[in-house]
């Protein structure tokens, strides 16, 4: 039979969609052409399959070989269909059955030698394989990080001949297996490194406790980027499925997945002259931003002032929805984008607005660098002072191991997965008014207070997803004026610009 038909996988943001790669041998002048609104590296794909066919002792055909990659308007890129192509050749020509082939996705770059070489995107492309129930058989190097997601069939290959023998029964490679996945956090990080601040630790805690967003203001050297550091040290471990989701979107970007650390959350920082785009995500083919590669993680941006206010309102919607939509004119990719921000910051442009070498006007317009609705976002702003003397010399004050202090975020995560499904940082306005109901003088306690610091609505729900948290860290069934009150005393932005502004 002069045409085969055989099973890849294309690469559209973090999505794998199915692509039928269709071969036919006919007669007339040997030409070798490729259709499907393939990309450059695609058309090139012809000249790398010819030399791994001929390298790989095989005999190469002198008919007309015409290769269709069907959906044909889903745009084709990179060299992940170089294996399906030289399977389809070799199909076509009669050396493989067609009737083998449809139990296999096929996907991987080849040498000219006819070795493999990695793809990018390799879980993605897996995950697709499992749900459609065929084995994916791709360049060993994937194969090894794609054996992470569990129930997948993963094949791993060094070569064209090694993967020709295999499809055809003649030297099976057995399923890659996972030898060795972290179940627990390895981290040389521990929050007993830093002396003292037991309020900045607290406030720690119950962002870990709630998925809450995390402004540390402060002098410098007060040990805020310390605190910000040790945030995913307390964090509960990740699920398998949010490990998955997270190792897709590395994968797509290229980087390579430690099976050791797979499951600690990620921890990005990205410098204070990063762009829009950067941390966002985008390009001609989209990409995924920062805030995509720390979903399900820690975005940390330290000296926050510093970041251009363009860059950080583009953060806003994120923050709300947990996903980021990049539009292009030929194509548009969502990325998930859910993440706990913290920052850092000091509270002058001086380092510190008591060392009196800033004016209040001064100090004003560096805090104006950061928008009112950004700020918003950020459900917990504290102060972070100095230490006092002989806190560092005279027996210096540890506090918890990050260890104790995680089982306790645990507990309370779990407390109120049970009760809404979700963290308390991700409660819709219908849930807060729900999950989150006051006494009535207490309801007044708190409308008093946001009416005296001029705060806005989101602000209030803010606070009362904080109470929550607070609540249940201490576990407790209703809010109380004790956690309102804490909850009211982590709005550090808002009293300083306040007291600013009275100058």
């Amino acid at each position: 039979m002069s045409l085969s038909i055989v099973y890849s996988r294309a690469r559209v943001g973090i999505d794998a969609p199915l692509v039928t790669v269709e071969v036919h041998l006919s007669g007339g002048l040997p030409t070798f052409s490729i259709v499907g609104l393939p990309t450059t590296s695609v058309k090139e794909a012809k000249d790398r399959v010819r030399s791994a066919l001929i390298n790989s002792n095989f005999n190469f055909t002198d008919k007309k070989i015409t290769v269709s990659l069907a959906p044909a308007d889903l745009p084709k890129e990179g060299g992940r269909f170089d294996l399906p192509i030289a399977i389809g050749i070799l199909a076509a020509m009669g050396n493989i059955p067609q009737n083998v082939l449809q139990q296999y996705e096929f996907c991987g770059e080849l040498a000219l030698s006819g070795e493999l070489r990695p793809i990018i995107g390799e879980i993605p492309t897996a995950y697709a394989g499992k749900e459609s129930g065929r084995v994916s058989l791709m360049p060993k190097e994937n194969a090894t990080r794609a054996a992470l997601i569990k129930g997948a069939s993963i094949i791993g290959c060094d070569s064209l001949l090694q993967a020709f023998h295999h499809v055809l029964g003649q030297r099976s490679i057995e399923f890659e297996q996972l030898t060795f996945a972290s179940q627990g956090y390895c981290t040389d990080i521990d929050l007993q490194d830093v002396v003292g601040q037991p309020m900045a630790k607290r406030a720690l805690e119950i962002a870990a406790s709630g998925a809450h967003n995390l402004l540390f203001t402060g002098p410098a050297g007060t040990g805020k980027s310390m605190l910000a550091q040790r945030l995913t040290t307390i964090l509960p471990i990740m699920t398998d499925d949010e490990a998955l989701q997270s190792a897709a979107i590395h994968s797509v970007c290229g980087q390579q997945i430690n099976p050791a650390t797979w499951k600690n959350r990620p921890f990005r920082t990205p410098h204070h002259t990063a762009s829009g785009v950067a941390l966002v995500g985008g390009g001609s083919n989209p990409r995924p931003g920062e805030i995509s590669l720390s979903h399900n993680g820690v975005l940390f941006l330290d000296e926050l002032p510093e970041f251009d206010r363009k860059v950080l309102d583009v953060l806003r919607e994120p923050l709300e929805t947990g996903k980021v939509t990049i539009s292009r004119a030929s194509r548009q990719a969502e990325f998930p984008a859910r993440f706990q921000l913290i920052a850092a910051m000091n509270p002058s442009p001086t380092g510190d607005h008591g060392d009196g070498r800033s004016t209040p006007d001064q100090v004003l317009r560096y805090l104006n660098r950061l928008s009112g609705p950004f700020l918003d976002r950020i459900d917990i702003q504290l102060e972070v002072p100095r230490l006092p003397k002989g806190a560092l010399t005279q027996d210096p004050q540890r506090g918890e191991s990050s260890e104790s202090v995680r089982q306790r975020v645990a507990y309370s995560r779990g407390v109120q997965i049970q009760r809404a499904g979700k963290p308390n940082a991700m409660l819709s306005s219908r849930e807060v008014d729900y999950y989150c109901a006051l006494s009535a003088d207490d309801a007044m306690f708190l409308e008093n207070a946001i009416e005296r610091l001029k705060l806005s609505t989101r602000a209030y729900h803010k606070i009362l997803k904080v109470s929550r948290t607070i609540a249940d860290i201490q576990g407790e069934q209703a809010i109380t004026r004790a956690h309102l009150s804490e909850a009211l005393g982590y709005r550090a932005m808002d009293r300083l610009i306040q007291r600013l502004k009275s100058v």
